[in-house]
């Protein structure tokens, strides 16, 4: 068996890609150190007093429209973990109309909330991965995407996928390096 099926746990729609990232991702974490690891009493343990990847604090900003199965922002250590975000317009679970470019420019926007609201700000960025309901969506997207990273931008990845949530066109997820402290 790979390393690469080994890591893999199908989603409902067979997707395996975000699984297999954020397991490869958390493993070097945490292999690597280089920051002080603190367990939140509110927890729960694992088995054999294993305990759960520790979160110093999870972000959830107002004015970005959340469902209840994750956070916004996750931050570890100096590490700031951003969900999947997607251009729905306010707290409302209801995308912004007119396409991927108007979804794009929302989505970041939305991106830029949740990094305030977590003491940093889109230069911050260090890694982004977008998802495209249509790889044709690509040059569109872009367009957008550099409007918010004139230079410097961080490392991107970029791929197509299905069944993104509410239809939308196009999901940007990110991670931020921060100072401790």
């Amino acid at each position: 068996m790979s390393s690469r099926a080994a890591l893999a746990v199908p989603d409902a729609n067979g997707s395996e890609r975000r699984v297999v990232a954020t397991a490869v991702l958390v493993v070097m974490v945490l292999a690597l150190g280089g920051f002080e690891i603190e367990q939140r009493p509110d927890r729960p343990t694992g088995t054999a007093g294993a305990t759960t990847v520790p979160h110093t604090e999870i972000i959830v900003p107002e004015g970005v429209a959340r469902l209840p199965v994750f956070s916004p922002a996750v931050r570890v250590g100096d590490l700031l973990f951003l969900s999947g975000a997607i251009g729905t317009v306010g707290d409302e679970l209801r995308l912004v109309e007119g396409g991927v470019g108007p979804e794009t420019r929302q989505t970041l926007q939305n991106i830029e909330v949740i990094l305030a609201a977590a003491g940093a700000t889109m230069a911050d960025l260090v890694k982004c991965t977008v998802f495209l309901a249509d790889i044709a969506d690509y040059a569109a997207m872009n367009e957008v995407y550099l409007e918010f990273f004139p230079s410097d931008p961080p490392a991107r990845s970029a791929m197509a996928g299905s069944g993104l949530a509410l239809g939308a066109r196009v999901e940007i997820e990110c991670i931020a390096a921060m100072p401790v402290g």
